[in-house]
């Protein structure tokens, strides 16, 4: 739109909605526009709308979920904790870089919840950090025995 420019309803105090047509072949790129506003979104991992990738799987009895965390301190950044059957991943970044007569700074944080499955053992989970990736295990005994056969003697 021009800078100054109003059109002849809007003099008369008449603002009036845009409608705006769409081609159907990109009917799927709805949000293009909002993507192109943020460029290199991988290469911001904690801007507006982003999310983590997270992977899970069960291995050997364990349930494992993988985090692609990069660039962030374990000991610091990263929160992992369960409860009520829900695991938890927090992840918050603090940049700051100071230099003469300019500083810059970035902020953010996420948190993804993940449901455990049936019989995972809260008290046993490990988590390790390397390359990146936050790496969570969680035992998950074999199910239990719900019945059992019992022997029958004879009376005498």
């Amino acid at each position: 739109m021009r800078s100054g420019y109003k059109h002849p309803r809007e003099e008369m105090g008449v603002v009036m909605p845009v409608l705006v047509r769409r081609h159907p072949a990109l009917a799927h790129v709805h949000d293009l526009p909002e993507w192109l506003e943020t460029p290199w979104p991988s290469l911001l991992p904690f801007g507006p709308g982003q999310a983590f990738r997270v992977e899970d799987y069960t291995e050997d009895g364990t349930y494992v979920v993988r985090a692609e965390l990069p660039g962030l301190d374990p000991e610091r950044d990263v929160e992992v904790s369960a409860s009520s059957g829900v695991l938890t991943v927090h992840a918050e970044r603090r940049e700051e870089t100071k230099e003469d007569r300019h500083s810059e700074f970035r902020y953010g944080s996420l948190s993804r919840s993940i449901s455990l499955p049936d019989g995972a053992d809260p008290d046993n989970i490990t988590a390790k950090y390397g390359n990146g990736i936050l790496e969570v295990r969680v035992p998950v005994p074999g199910p239990k025995a719900t019945s059992r056969h019992i022997a029958v003697g004879q009376s005498t």
